[in-house]
């Protein structure tokens, strides 16, 4: 009988023992990016599991803000033809945005060759697309202007953008909701409406939702013409 007792009280020590750390324990646990928000470095490798880095990116540095505003809703950026580019020329119409480097050895190409499907599938039509630089160091126009010719980019319909990284940073985070910093960026294209409000993320090698932004770009140049 004794050494039962014995038995039971430990055994509702070991319980309010557990009780007591269980909130510490909370406390150290980590919220994981979701399987959207994977960035790249230039070797290819993924900083999923770096926490830290995705932390940084997703509050870009404030002390660089524009003279209009503190938080963006518009942006300027150089073309790879070395014209100024303002985000309000580009209303009216569907665009979709996305984020590269030119020395990226493998996604960006990936991406860009997705993106050359488009501009195939909608040659002429009432779209855009807007490539944004996330290391204007290296991309400077002129790197820009070779880099589309690989891709036989239209210069009317497919932009190549570069200008200051804490500026794309916040464009990237403020504007178009993608965490971005030199040399990493998304999987994703962001649809831009013609007033010039986000229409939803699409991850590109994702084969139905590429072929879901496809459909989206589609209602939006019909729309227009009704």
């Amino acid at each position: 009988m004794r050494t039962a007792w014995n038995i039971t009280l430990i055994l509702l020590a070991g319980v309010g023992l557990g009780l007591l750390i269980r909130p510490y324990l909370k406390q150290t646990e980590v919220e994981q990016p979701g399987p959207g928000d994977i960035v790249f470095r230039n070797d290819g490798s993924d900083l999923k599991d770096d926490t830290d880095a995705l932390s940084n990116i997703e509050n870009p540095d404030p002390s660089h803000p524009p003279d209009d505003e503190e938080w963006l809703s518009r942006f300027e950026l150089v073309e790879r033809n070395g014209e100024l580019v303002k985000s309000e020329q580009l209303l009216g119409q569907p665009y979709v945005v996305s984020f590269f480097f030119s020395t990226c050895p493998s996604i960006c190409v990936q991406q860009n060759q997705k993106l050359k499907e488009l501009q195939e599938a909608f040659k002429g039509e009432g779209v855009r697309f807007v490539a944004i630089s996330v290391d204007p160091e290296t991309d400077t126009p002129e790197v820009l202007t070779e880099y589309a010719a690989r891709f036989g980019a239209d210069a009317e319909q497919w932009l190549f953008m570069t200008g200051d990284l804490t500026y794309i940073r916040r464009i990237g985070g403020e504007i178009f909701k993608q965490p971005v910093n030199k040399q990493f960026h998304t999987e994703r294209f962001v649809l831009v409406d013609p007033e010039g409000k986000i229409e939803g993320f699409y991850n590109w090698p994702d084969k139905p939702q590429f072929k879901k932004l496809q459909e989206k770009i589609r209602e939006m140049i019909n729309g227009e013409k009704s």
